[in-house]
């Protein structure tokens, strides 16, 4: 708290310190874009693997010497 704070009540002063206080834990859009972006790059990771075990098992069964 500065100088300028002095004239401020009791109540004022508890009030300002709170507000600071809680920007300083507050979560940022940065941080809240990042932790998206990961679970985004899971996801997409997760699905591409069995998308590629599911074709390569279609094509398996598509054997062209069979018929």
């Amino acid at each position: 708290l500065g100088k300028q704070d002095y004239k401020k009540t009791r109540p004022m002063l508890r009030a300002t310190r709170l507000k600071a206080e809680a920007k300083k834990t507050a979560l940022g859009v940065k941080e809240v874009a990042l932790v998206l972006a990961a679970i985004l790059v899971f996801l997409l990771a997760f699905y591409a693997f069995f998308y590629l075990n599911i074709s390569n098992e279609v094509d398996l069964d598509l054997d062209p010497g069979e018929n």
